[in-house]
């Protein structure tokens, strides 16, 4: 994989795009323009696909990564299945809870990724991880706006 220090445009411009309804949703969340009900939903569904999302890199990692053990890419495949498993559970509860268990995704997966990153032999891009937590954070605090306005 390229080990350049620079994301590439494509990336930054998918990657913080992606942020574009997390932060909208949560502003709206915080007005009366539109009931927060349907506000909510959408930020937590739209929430729900995004962590199902990232959690798939891993099996691309498991695809791709040649010098994986096979430990290591098992490894790999099962996380990638189980955030979307939480994320479509969340969704059928409550929105605190859902909220809530989000945000742990989001976390745990941010955490798989910078445990992955330091395996030996382990080639991501060095933007991977700065970005991940930049678009992690705001997702988390976008999600978490909305347990404030409840």
């Amino acid at each position: 994989m390229s080990r350049s220090p620079h994301t590439p445009p494509i990336v930054s411009l998918l990657g913080y795009g992606g942020l574009v309804p997390f932060v909208g949703l949560a502003l709206l969340s915080f007005t009366t323009i539109i009931p927060i009900k349907i506000v909510e939903s959408a930020l937590l569904y739209y929430a729900a696909i995004i962590l199902s999302f990232i959690a798939a890199l891993h099996w691309g990692f498991a695809m791709l990564l040649k010098s994986l053990t096979d430990k290591q890419r098992n490894s790999r495949y099962t996380w990638s299945v189980i955030p979307p498993l939480l994320a479509w559970f969340s969704i059928m509860l409550d929105p605190s809870t859902c909220a809530l268990i989000l945000i742990a995704g989001f976390l745990a997966n941010l955490w798989q990724d910078l445990s992955f990153d330091k395996l030996p032999k382990v080639d991501l891009p060095n933007w991977y991880i700065p970005l991940r937590i930049r678009l992690t954070t705001v997702a988390v605090i976008c999600i978490a706006a909305l347990l404030i306005n409840q």
